[in-house]
């Protein structure tokens, strides 16, 4: 069988519903929460339909839903703007924070693949919707429990974020690797599945852990076995139809995949 390092030289993870924070809740309660301290609450499913892009992408996005955008004229008196989003992004700060170090558990695998691929002499690059300052929360943590990337490029540390492919390019330049067929892009997300594709990866989607399932693993493993292969299905074929190569249900479940892929390569 054909190994992984002949066919890639670098995966690309996101985070939030990827490696760690299992459900990507952290994002959707942090929003739920600002928006509601400002008089103009969103609901889980509101929240989640943007999700992965950068923060105020996303809150522009939130905007751009009509019902929102009603709620937030009623609250505020004028319809949402660029000062609003400012707002809410300066809301959102405090909770984003305390949220991502709160349910930064690494989903489990992700370690043990990381070092799978160090081992292989893959890079191992990440990129997320979360800034800078977010993520001073959840790196020590996930470090702490095993995984460390060679490199975190995060939101607006590029001119645009997701679903554009310019982190991933970042990424690349920055640890020298090329061309980006010899890439995977790793994601739960719609618009970072879009990202991979965008940026001419092998793009995998993360179907149980991530935003498209949107339970915690407890949450996922009460279910009974038939709600819980619909929920799954739906989410694979969401991931899919936005340009996944292919979809697992966890991280834990990449290396098998990637071996699979390296061998149709040949």
């Amino acid at each position: 069988m054909t190994s992984i390092q002949n066919a890639f030289d670098m995966v690309v993870f996101d985070w939030a519903g990827t490696t760690v924070d299992f459900g990507s809740r952290a994002p959707v309660l942090a929003l739920m929460e600002a928006f509601a301290a400002l008089g103009a609450p969103v609901s889980e499913a509101e929240a989640r339909r943007d999700m992965g892009r950068a923060k105020a992408d996303h809150v522009r996005a939130l905007f751009e839903q009509p019902r929102v955008a009603e709620a937030w004229r009623a609250a505020q008196g004028a319809a949402p703007d660029a000062a609003a989003v400012d707002r809410v992004m300066a809301e959102l700060q405090a909770p984003m924070i305390r949220l991502a170090e709160e349910t930064a558990d690494l989903i489990p695998g992700a370690a043990e693949t990381a070092t799978h691929l160090r081992r292989l002499g893959l890079k191992i690059a990440s990129c997320t919707g979360y800034t800078r300052e977010m993520m001073q929360a959840v790196l020590p943590r996930a470090a702490a429990q095993g995984y460390a990337p060679d490199l975190v490029v995060c939101a607006h540390e590029t001119p645009q974020g997701r679903p554009s492919p310019l982190m991933i390019y970042k990424a690349c330049a920055e640890l020298g690797v090329w061309p980006l067929s010899r890439v995977v892009k790793v994601d739960d997300a719609e618009v970072g599945v879009a990202e991979g594709r965008n940026a001419g990866c092998f793009t995998v989607g993360v179907a149980a852990s991530g935003n498209m399932a949107g339970l915690t693993a407890q949450a996922l493993a009460d279910l009974d076995a038939g709600a819980r292969a619909v929920l799954l299905e739906g989410a694979a074929d969401r991931l899919r139809a936005a340009g996944a190569d292919l979809v697992i249900d966890t991280v834990a479940d990449l290396i098998p995949a990637l071996e699979a892929e390296a061998a149709r390569r040949g």
